[in-house]
Order: structure tokens, then sequence, then C-alpha cells
């Protein structure tokens, strides 16, 4: 009973992190055999979300399930997720505007590969990120609001109403400074001035 206890334990701090979620490699690692898994299935002690992925039945609900569970699909070869939210997805997370884009945008590392088809769900946009413009969010990770609106505008497939709107409500909520926008060593000149057009 110990050890059951012990990785029931560690699998709770595990997927505490993480909203519920975990991967089958994650449950292993906690001390779960990966011939217990279905058994936890099919006695409504986990939930399986997706291939690899599940959910602690017990814990809450998170209020974007989707996002954990994309983000856990975006991992590499060591298990570590890849994908960060960014785009149209990262104004939804940040509540920076009015979009609401039907599907889910990530940036994964350009050499980033998945076995299988990509869900239909996500628009993948292949870049290198630095550290300095991504952020943790509750489970997930999300590029920071200067990237996301320089992004955006390079992408030129969102309105500039929306960028518009975007580049005020985030200085105007402090996520978003003008000395940041003029002394960024990662913006591109164009992006810059076109930012700054808009303040």
């Amino acid at each position: 009973m110990k050890p059951y206890k012990e990785a029931n334990d560690r699998l709770y701090e595990i997927a505490g992190a993480q909203q519920g979620y975990f991967t089958a490699k994650q449950a292993i690692a906690a001390g779960y055999a990966d011939n217990t898994h279905t058994f936890h299935v099919k006695s409504g002690n986990w939930i399986r979300e997706y291939r690899g992925i599940y959910r602690l039945a017990k814990y809450p609900q998170p209020e974007r399930p989707d996002l954990i569970r994309w983000f856990l699909w975006s991992r590499g070869h060591d298990d570590k997720p890849q994908g960060v939210y960014s785009h149209q997805t990262a104004l939804s997370i940040y509540d920076l505007s009015d979009i609401m884009p039907p599907k889910i945008h990530m940036t994964v590392p350009p050499g980033f590969h998945r076995y299988g088809p990509i869900p239909k769900i996500l628009v993948l946009h292949r870049s290198k990120l630095h550290p300095s413009e991504t952020e943790s969010m509750q489970g997930f990770r999300v590029t920071r609001p200067l990237r996301t609106i320089s992004d955006l505008t390079r992408n030129g497939s969102v309105s500039g109403d929306f960028i518009k709107q975007a580049v005020t409500e985030a200085l105007k909520r402090g996520l978003l400074s003008r000395s940041e926008i003029r002394k960024s060593t990662r913006l591109s000149k164009t992006a810059r001035r076109k930012i700054a057009a808009m303040i």
C-alpha cells in the first residue's frame, strides 16, 4: 500500500502543476507501471484526454482544458512540451482584444516533429523563441504581449483594428510599455514602426 500511496502523491504533485493533467511518461516516472494505466482509466481514477495524455478524475476541471491538453500534446522526445501559445490565441489568453480565434495558434521550434497528423484545431507557427519572449501561465506557456503583437503585425492575418486594440489595452494594463517597444532588440524596424504608430 505504501508504494501506491507514494506513487499517488508524486502523480498528484506533477498533475497539480498542470491543472490535473499528466502524460503517460509522467505517470510511469511517478511509479505507475505502463500496464496499469488502462486499469486506472476503467476504474474511473483517470480520464484519457488524448493519446498519452490523462487527467485526474477528481481534480477540478480547469477553465481552459484545451490549453493544457494541446500544450502537453506538443511534447518532444524528452516528454517536455515544445509549444508556446502565440498569435491570435495569445491575444485571447491575455484578453487584449475582442478577437475569438476558431483555431488554436501555437509556436513550435523549427525542428519540431510529431508522428501522425497534426490535429485540425491547431495552427503551428515555426520559430525559435527567446526565453524573454515567453511566460508560464497555469500549466502552459504563452508568448508575451510584445512578441504576440509583433507576430501578428508581421503575420498580417489579423485586422489592424484588433492589433491596435491589443496595443492600447496592453499599455493600459501595464503589460506593455512604450519604453519596452522602443528599446526591444528583438523587434524588426518595420514591426517597431508599425506598433509605435498605433500608440
